[in-house]
């Protein structure tokens, strides 16, 4: 392959995701080549996806470089906007521009799994990436012209039956399987724990070995095997033109705020805005409005939530109030993170196109990740939930840093709301670095009456499931015809395993973390990483079989309150492991909804934005467990927590009714619980922060430090790194605790050590940790950064 004059600047998508400078091949004219544009790029002997980011000015120099292969795309996938998007995250993070856009982009679209079509006249000529690269001058100058006079299409290979099949649970544990058939369990467990997958990931994990297993347990109706759908679940869902459309009524509280709103909305100015409002004082409706008047302006909106539950309640009443005129079905895109890759693919792929007018997108956090122009709305609902921050994986965000930048691109209004704003996010309003606006009131109800109920002293397994207040409360609720919600923030059936022989624990291998004992699936698992075990099984320290359960767990809730409430009384349960099996989360909410039950059990999936007219009484089981963790924000995050769960009571217009059992009637958080009192709370929280040296009075970071569990010399090695590192924060104004073991010391495989930085200047923490990645070079530690970090553990 010939080498042409021009070079450009290519980020990789794969590792080591580097940026690398290319020559465009002599064979292909320069103008086939645009910024934003995919290309099949040479590494080594390999052939990897990259994407144009510049031109390069100058002479080569004296060294020969490679030349490009093939474009992948005719025209730029990635606008100019989109790539400062990737820019804006990668330096925020000190991290590769190629890792944050590969995290950016569906799987499919930085892997090298595309076929190329040519249309002779003699006949259909297809060739790999491989082929062009070694294909003679002649007969790529051949392809170019093919390729520019739109007679040639790059497309992915075909699925072989492998990819082209998709495997699902069709049935909750326990499974009646027998205990020999290890590996029909094992596939069950791994489809209980990853959702929906096609065959060639099953065979992959397990190998063949699997594939007469798989077809036995499809023929008992305990797994399904389907097609992969070429269209997304969102198309097929889509109603049709005058179906269901409603018309939103606004209270005078609303009204108010809309108009205070319109004018960054309308005025084409832009500009973020805090929406605090009560919980069931109507913020939804406002989100509603204000979408249709976005999409009536011919400008796109983002309406996001934190969970998917919370997502698909949004796009729910997005299909019914939105005018379908105004955001037909191919405008209209689901988008979270546990659907399939080609689902995802075909979603980033409308977009970029940009075809069809406004569009409406209705997900979660990675939602903001899709190349979506002419944004004249953003928002992000329940914006304090520690859900819309990632920071595992390829990628590091915040969705409202990243929410803002994409705003301020596009001049579009950025609205977050809550009942229970994020601390900072509410100093910044009152402090007027954003406007703020309050709903005070409920729509058609008022707060409920909040009581606290002092929790039993005893434990272990004959501890009682609930206070004699609770279950008495629960019992009237059911006898009148109404319905509870019990929130208890613990899955599982019970959260700690202890041998009546030796007196230890079954911890986690991998993580040094107690199992948790999970019933209906007969095993003990770590929630941290994944990793379980059949139980019963021998103590792996004395090898017996005495244990004992202590602790409770939404699944031993569950199970325990028939017996204590009114016969015929109907439970449900709501929580990771009873909605895993795709589908079967709706199926628990509507189910509730149309009241086939009357008490429903769960974690702090059913904590917000869920609405039953008939439920009367909210009960929060275990209400302090999270006020003790190591972590500056536990008394914000147990606060947010319980006001929000409270918030599920009384939204019909029947009073409705709050216990709270908690061990430590005396902490300050449940006072202003009680009042609903978030401003009184936010005075007293802020307070304590400002004499303490935490957010919002400083910026925080943290450089996480981790190494392998058999890594012997990782302790010396973040010894010496960490008196580097309190050396150098003193010359850059910073203060530097630790490194100090992680809360979690061991997880997943790893020691963990967290540095803690306070200061005032982000870029002097980046600073600090490229000093930190240079004095680490290529030894054993691994080192990562997170600014305003939200998970301390």
């Amino acid at each position: 392959m010939s080498v042409g004059k021009t070079t450009v600047r290519v980020a990789l998508l794969s590792p080591p995701f580097s940026d690398l400078t290319y020559a465009l091949p002599e064979d292909l004219p320069e103008q086939a080549f645009s910024v934003g544009q995919r290309l099949v790029v040479p590494l080594g002997k390999h052939l990897r996806v990259g994407v144009l980011r510049s031109f390069e000015a100058g002479e080569q120099g004296n060294f020969a470089l490679k030349p490009v292969v093939w474009p992948l795309d005719k025209r730029p996938l990635l606008s100019p906007a989109y790539l400062e998007l990737a820019g804006q995250i990668a330096g925020r993070h000190s991290d590769e521009f190629g890792r944050i856009l590969a995290g950016m982009l569906p799987q499919g679209l930085r892997l090298l799994k595309t076929r190329f079509r040519f249309f002779r006249e003699d006949g259909v000529l297809e060739l790999g990436a491989a082929d062009l690269a070694g294909a003679s001058s002649d007969l790529r100058k051949e392809l170019a012209n093919l390729w520019f006079s739109g007679r040639a299409e790059a497309r992915r290979a075909g699925l072989s039956p492998l990819d082209a099949e998709l495997c699902v649970l069709a049935s909750d544990p326990p499974w009646p399987v027998r205990p020999a058939a290890k590996i029909q369990q094992a596939l069950l467990e791994f489809l209980l724990e990853n959702g929906e997958v096609s065959r060639r990931r099953i065979e992959k994990r397990f190998g063949q070995s699997a594939r007469v297993p798989l077809a036995v347990l499809a023929r008992r109706g305990l797994v399904r095997v389907r097609p992969a759908p070429e269209e997304g679940p969102e198309d097929a869902a889509e109603h049709s033109p005058g179906q269901g459309e409603k018309s939103l009524i606004l209270t005078g509280g609303q009204e108010r705020v809309l108009a205070d709103l319109l004018p960054a909305l309308e005025g084409g100015r832009g500009g973020a805005a805090l929406l605090f409002g009560v919980t069931g004082s109507g913020k939804t409706a406002i989100y509603l409005e204000l979408a249709r008047r976005t999409l009536k302006s011919g400008r796109s909106v983002l309406l996001l939530a934190p969970e998917v539950a919370l997502a698909m309640k949004l796009r729910d009443e997005a299909r019914v109030f939105l005018p379908f005129a105004l955001a037909p079905a191919h405008r209209r895109h689901f988008y979270h993170g546990y659907q399939g890759a080609a689902a995802k693919e075909r979603v980033f792929r409308s977009l970029a196109e940009g075809a069809g007018g406004p569009c409406i997108v209705v997900g979660t956090r990675s939602a903001l990740l899709l190349p979506l122009e002419n944004i004249g709305l953003i928002v992000l609902d329940e914006e304090h939930d520690a859900s819309f921050k990632q920071d595992e994986g390829l990628i590091n965000y915040s969705a409202k840093e990243v929410a803002w930048f994409r705003a301020h691109q596009e001049k579009a209004l950025l609205l977050l709301g809550s009942a229970t704003p994020d601390l900072k996010s509410f100093h910044a309003a009152r402090e007027g670095a954003i406007p703020l606006h309050v709903l005070k009131e409920r729509v058609g109800g008022n707060l409920p009456e909040v009581g606290l109920v002092r929790s039993g002293k005893a434990s272990g397994a004959e501890a009682p499931l609930l206070s004699p207040e609770s279950l008495e409360a629960l019992a009237e609720v059911v006898e009148r015809g109404e319905q509870a919600v019990i929130l208890l923030n613990r899955r599982g059936y019970a959260p700690v395993m202890y041998c009546l022989d030796c007196g230890g624990t079954a911890r986690c291998p991998h993580c040094d973390i107690a199992l948790a004992y999970h019933k209906g699936r007969e095993r003990l698992v770590c929630h941290y990483c994944g990793w379980s075990l059949v139980f019963p099984s021998p103590c792996p320290v004395c090898g017996g079989l005495n244990f004992l359960p202590m602790g409770e767990g939404t699944e031993k809730l569950e199970e325990g309150l028939a017996p204590l409430l009114p016969p015929g009384t109907g439970i449900l349960r709501l929580d990771r492991d009873s909605a895993q099996r795709p589908g079967r989360m709706e199926e628990i909410l509507a189910a509730f909804a149309r009241k086939e039950a009357q008490i429903l059990v769960g974690t702090q999936m059913l904590s917000k934005g869920h609405h039953f007219p008939d439920v009367t009484l909210a009960v929060i089981a275990e209400a302090d467990q999270g006020l003790n963790l190591p972590d500056y924000r536990a008394a914000e995050r147990t606060f947010q927590l319980i006001l929000q769960a409270s918030g599920r009571s009384g939204r019909g217009g029947k009073s409705g009714r709050v216990l709270i059992e908690t061990r430590d009637p005396g902490h300050y958080c449940w006072d202003f619980v009680r009042r609903a009192d978030y401003e009184g709370f936010f005075a007293r929280e802020t307070a304590l922060r400002k004499l303490r040296r935490y957010p919002p009075f400083v910026r925080l970071g943290l450089i996480r430090i981790s190494h392998a569990l058999d890594y012997s010399g990782g302790g010396e090695e973040a010894a010496a790194l960490g008196q580097s590192l309190r050396a150098k924060a003193g010359e850059l104004g910073l203060t530097l605790l630790g490194p100090a073991p992680a809360p979690l010391h061991v997880l997943k495989g790893r020691v963990r050590r967290h540095c803690l930085i306070k200061g005032e200047d982000w870029q002097d923490m980046r600073d600090l940790y490229l000093f930190a990645c240079r004095a680490t070079g290529k030894g054993g530690l691994k080192l990562r950064l997170d600014l305003d970090p939200l998970n301390m553990l």
